[in-house]
């Protein structure tokens, strides 16, 4: 698809990046196809998860207590976005948080991205929904960690090599290119 691309998901306290803080980070690490690099970690967000983030996720308060604060997995989390392209579902969501979390830190995240939501468009225009759920559905994809975050990554790689072998590696990169282009 892209040289070098990173997958990523987050979990959250909430769906407010300002106030809301990330409770787990998932990416994979992709160059010339060939996957690199897998990381994952809970967060301590240094505010409450509440009850229906943990219903929706399974991430507890318990769970992330004792989890190091964004602030100790940034420099990790960097270098492996390091040269590569940020892809994510809804990457607006995902970019919001790192960006606020980074600036917490006054680091500055300079990075391309790539949002799946948008090439799903692209590539399959007469479909009916973009979201993950819809994605899964339509293409039979499965995860036993739905809203997690490496649950969440899993799905997109599975669709990305889902879609790459139904329509061509050329098609994707194209489709790929012109989003990160501006173009579509």
């Amino acid at each position: 698809m892209l040289p070098s691309y990173v997958l990523l998901d987050l979990e959250t306290t909430g769906g407010n990046p300002v106030n809301d803080r990330i409770t787990e980070i998932a990416a994979v690490r992709v160059e010339a196809g060939v996957e690199v690099a897998r990381w994952s970690t809970l967060v301590n967000p240094g505010v409450p998860v509440s009850g229906f983030i943990e219903r929706l996720t399974g991430i507890s308060n318990a769970m992330v207590a004792n989890a190091p604060p964004f602030s100790e997995v940034a420099s990790h989390l960097l270098t492996l976005l390091d040269g590569a392209v940020l892809v994510a579902h809804n990457v607006r969501f995902d970019h919001g948080f790192l960006l606020n979390e980074l600036a917490r830190l006054d680091v500055a995240l300079r990075v391309k991205t790539l949002c799946t939501v948008r090439l799903s468009r692209l590539l399959y225009p007469q479909a009916k929904g973009h979201g993950l759920d819809a994605i899964m559905l339509r293409h039979g994809l499965s995860s036993t960690a739905r809203h997690r975050a490496m649950g969440d990554v899993q799905v997109m790689q599975q669709w990305l090599a889902l879609v790459t072998a139904e329509l061509g590696a050329e098609c994707v990169k194209r489709h790929a290119d012109s989003l990160l282009k501006g173009r579509a």
